[in-house]
């Protein structure tokens, strides 16, 4: 039995911050935020809205996508680093505000790389034939973490929530292979105090690195060659670090996803958010094969290469 995703959904803020706004409060410009990171705006939540609260939406538009109920769900994993509460988790509340009475629920803090890690333990659940229906949502209220006088991290980040429903699907679609990691030595690079503290260089290093290897090995694992790639949905953390990912694919422009510009880093939600705008737009038919690539704080990496389809 296959796990794949079965259903998609995500919600962006309302509220959008440009570059000419950031201007206005920090040491900074459009042409300068433009050129290193491929930002040019991003959404932003406001005080009546928090985490769980984007989560839900999400997560009510990948349920109606797949056609089931909350109560068919057995499980929902939410991740995220700015949940409302240290505890109860976001996956509690969101199982409460869903009716999932059924589901177990937890949170996973994997930072940007979360989705992926949410994903790929979902797919664990599926494919033993324990869980038929998992919920898994990437969410981020980063904006409530961010230091808005830190011209180096207060242009990056955006807010968000995407969700997807895992389920069986049929033979020879689905998660081929996956790859997860993580490297504790490198925590010191990017990491929340008060506010987000990234090491932008190192970041930067690890990220160009990891993302490239990340796509290659999936494709190995599921011996497949980069030939036979359809389309590549990287974190979207930065414009110069997702081309190095798609460079190392040897892609077209064409098929990587870019959403960066008009949401920013949202953090766990990059990934589904982007991932719906593409099938939206059509870029993403059945039976394409998709590499999804994320990285983040800890340090964490994950990647799957998947087969499109129910």
């Amino acid at each position: 039995m296959n796990a794949g995703i079965i259903g998609i959904g995500r919600y962006l803020p309302e509220k959008v911050v440009t570059n000419a706004d950031l201007e206005k409060i920090v040491d900074t410009s459009d042409e300068w935020i433009r050129t290193r990171t491929g930002i040019e705006e991003r959404r932003i939540a406001d005080d009546s809205i928090d985490t769980s609260d984007m989560a839900y939406e999400s997560a009510l538009k990948a349920l109606e996508n797949a056609g089931i109920e909350a109560e068919d769900l057995d499980l929902i994993l939410v991740a995220t680093v700015t949940p409302d509460h240290p505890f109860p988790s976001v996956a509690c509340m969101l199982q409460e505000r869903l009716k999932a009475s059924k589901a177990a629920a937890m949170d996973i803090s994997a930072a940007c790389a979360g989705f992926m890690y949410g994903i790929i333990t979902g797919k664990q659940f599926i494919e033993t034939g324990t869980y038929k229906h998992v919920l898994v949502v990437g969410v981020e209220k980063l904006s409530k973490v961010t230091d808005w006088n830190d011209r180096n991290t207060a242009v990056l980040f955006g807010d968000g929530a995407g969700a997807a429903v895992i389920g069986p699907v049929s033979d020879g679609r689905g998660i081929l292979s996956f790859e997860l990691g993580a490297d504790g030595t490198g925590a010191k690079h990017l990491y929340q105090d008060e506010y987000i503290i990234m090491n932008g260089r190192e970041v930067f290093k690890f990220a160009v690195r990891q993302m490239g290897e990340s796509c290659i090995n999936v494709l190995d694992k599921a011996g497949l060659s980069k030939e036979d790639v359809d389309f590549l949905i990287p974190h979207q953390a930065n414009i110069r670090i997702m081309e190095a990912s798609r460079q190392r694919l040897e892609l077209p422009v064409e098929k990587m996803s870019k959403t960066v510009d008009k949401y920013g880093n949202t953090s766990a939600s990059s990934i589904p958010i982007a991932l719906v705008e593409e099938l939206e737009a059509g870029k993403i038919k059945d039976d394409d094969l998709l590499v999804m690539v994320g990285f983040g704080g800890g340090l964490t990496w994950g990647a799957i290469a998947m087969r499109w389809g129910r």
